[in-house]
């Protein structure tokens, strides 16, 4: 096992702290499910809450660095060679409805390549982490992508972007496409787990479109270290900031891809 690095431990800190607060409101959440407005404002303030934890950690810990974070944006600090980009509640439908399945991210880039990342699934007790160079771990347990090759034989996670129109047309073009191939595609809405779910063999592939920075940042580099190969779409940018993602293991990377971009091909035809 790889000694957990000084920055790491500020990490796994601050996201436990932020996840006791999380844990907490998602008891709560069944009880408002019955009442008129929803639980979607008492979700939001969770979110808020957990965001804030996590500033005030992280600040707390490495004073002069920069925040990139899903609810309050960027913050620019003394060091902006250094930023955090942070997701405090990913899978925030599933927590609204009560399902238990949802994660904190939280990446730090330096110069612009992430060097560490953890994504912290608090109701199943699931840390998954990596540094760059060190390897990736799922509660102190290496990690590693599947190594399956037959895509008849995978299982893949995607993205539905509910939130962005304009993607939808190609998302359920390249949904067809791939289900075509394999039989067994899942949508569990939380984009982070289900990248640290590729990197544990868990899922042999997944894509999405609509992602931001924080959704992926974290995950993205557990991947890499697990052995896995994460791009953008059409594998010309930086898939922490192209807005879509294909992750898959080394042996079908290139396929699921090429799958992809051949399904919005077609569309476009």
């Amino acid at each position: 096992m790889a000694t957990i690095s000084p920055i790491v431990t500020i990490m796994i800190k601050a996201a436990e702290k932020a996840a006791r607060s999380l844990v907490r409101d998602f008891g709560e959440v069944e009880q408002l499910q019955v009442s008129r407005k929803g639980p979607a404002d008492f979700v939001t303030a969770a979110d808020k809450r957990s965001e804030e934890i996590l500033f005030e950690e992280l600040k707390k810990a490495r004073p002069a660095y920069s925040f990139m974070m899903e609810e309050s944006g960027e913050v620019k600090g003394d060091d902006t060679s250094h930023v955090w980009i942070i997701d405090p509640l990913d899978g925030t439908h599933n927590f609204m409805h009560g399902i238990p399945h949802w994660a904190i991210s939280i990446g730090l880039e330096k110069n612009g390549e992430i060097q560490a990342g953890i994504v912290y699934d608090p109701i199943k007790d699931e840390l998954f982490r990596a540094e760059k160079g060190t390897g990736a771990f799922v509660s102190n347990k290496r990690i590693r992508a599947s190594g399956r090759t037959n895509m008849e034989l995978c299982t893949f996670g995607f993205g539905n972007p509910t939130q962005e129109p304009k993607f939808r047309t190609k998302y359920f073009q390249e949904l067809q496409a791939v289900s075509a191939v394999s039989p067994m595609v899942r949508r569990s809405a939380s984009a982070a787990l289900d990248l640290c779910y590729v990197a544990a063999g868990r899922f042999d592939g997944y894509w999405e479109r609509g992602v931001h920075p924080w959704d992926v940042a974290a995950g993205l580099l557990i991947i890499k270290e697990a052995g896995g190969i994460a791009s953008s779409i059409d594998n010309s940018e930086n898939p922490v900031y192209s807005r879509n993602v294909v992750a898959a293991n080394s042996q079908i990377h290139g396929n699921l891809r090429t799958l992809i971009q051949n399904a919005s091909k077609t569309m476009a035809a």
